[in-house]
């Protein structure tokens, strides 16, 4: 991934869904597409690290649902508008689209994809354009342009991260 061209004084801790003490010192900014296979491999390789982390209230997760165009990954925004706010809730939300990826991320329509995540997964519609608008913009002007990204203070990665040079990350 090349990060030559990422902002990071453009991202923001201030939109997202928030998981953890907001007084923490450390911000882990996630912009993930819930269709990205990446982003979910992300996801489950980083779960224990931030279980203890957060729960230490060492660290507070950002998690920017990032809308993409690319097709494929367009799919992962309508399972985005099922997503609440609400920190336990939206985490196991995305745990549960992310345990579910291969299957409805091939459906062949958005109307589908909306289906499943009501009459298979259980959720409901939470849909906040606002948010979700921002996240795009902020995107845009910091130049993230992949998922999943992730900032921690001055720190750009992606998914390639080892687990122990996250936690160095977390601990500097």
């Amino acid at each position: 991934m090349d990060i030559s061209n990422i902002n990071v004084s453009a991202t923001n801790t201030e939109v997202g869904l928030k998981i953890g003490d907001a007084g923490a010192p450390v911000k882990v900014i996630e912009f993930v597409n819930l269709r990205c296979p990446y982003c979910r491999q992300w996801f489950d390789e980083s779960a224990e690290t931030f279980a203890e982390y957060v729960a230490s209230g060492k660290v507070q997760r950002i998690i920017k649902l990032f809308d993409k165009t690319k097709p494929g990954l367009d799919k992962g925004n309508i399972m985005h508008k099922y997503v609440p706010q609400e920190p336990t809730e939206g985490l196991a939300a995305i745990a549960a689209i992310y345990q579910s990826q291969d299957d409805w991320g091939n459906l062949e329509s958005f109307a589908e994809v909306a289906d499943f995540a009501e009459q298979t997964l259980g959720l409901t519609l939470a849909e906040d354009p606002a948010v979700a608008e921002s996240i795009v913009s902020e995107a845009a002007e910091a130049g993230i342009i992949f998922v999943p990204t992730m900032v921690v203070n001055d720190d750009i990665f992606d998914q390639k991260i080892s687990q122990s040079a996250f936690k160095a990350l977390l601990d500097a």
